[in-house]
């Protein structure tokens, strides 16, 4: 069973082209995810506590696929950005709130993810920020 964690605070830092995206509530460790431009990539980085997964996607391939998502009431598939080996996971739910899955598959035995929900005011900073146009 997939737990998600909202996270609905945002820090943009100009100087870096960056986005960091955290939970407002919380005792001790949170999830957190963070966005970088890397020339045609876009780096992503979530984490909890000591834990970290980093991701490259294309930014291209990310912003094509934000754009095309369409709220879903039940989210059985999610629109997947990356490898077989690397992926976002990404999904909109009808009230706007996006959901991302980052994971990294070992082989057949297993993976390692972090689920994490934006609401759909942080949702739209990072389409803002990323330049996300819609297709719908």
């Amino acid at each position: 069973m997939r737990h998600y964690h909202k996270l609905d605070q945002v820090t943009q830092d100009d100087t870096h082209d960056t986005l960091l995206i955290t939970a407002s509530q919380g005792n001790g460790p949170s999830p957190a995810l963070w966005f970088g431009r890397e020339g045609m990539y876009v780096s992503v980085s979530a984490s909890y506590g000591p834990l970290e997964i980093d991701l490259r996607p294309r930014q291209r391939d990310l912003v094509t696929s934000l754009g095309q998502l369409k709220p879903l009431e039940h989210l059985a598939v999610m629109r997947m950005v990356g490898t077989g080996q690397a992926q976002l996971e990404l999904g909109l739910s009808d009230a706007g709130e996006l959901l991302v899955r980052t994971t990294i598959v070992a082989d057949a035995t297993g993976h390692f993810s972090m689920n994490v929900v934006l609401t759909s005011e942080a949702r739209q900073k990072l389409f803002d920020w990323l330049a996300v146009r819609s297709e719908g």
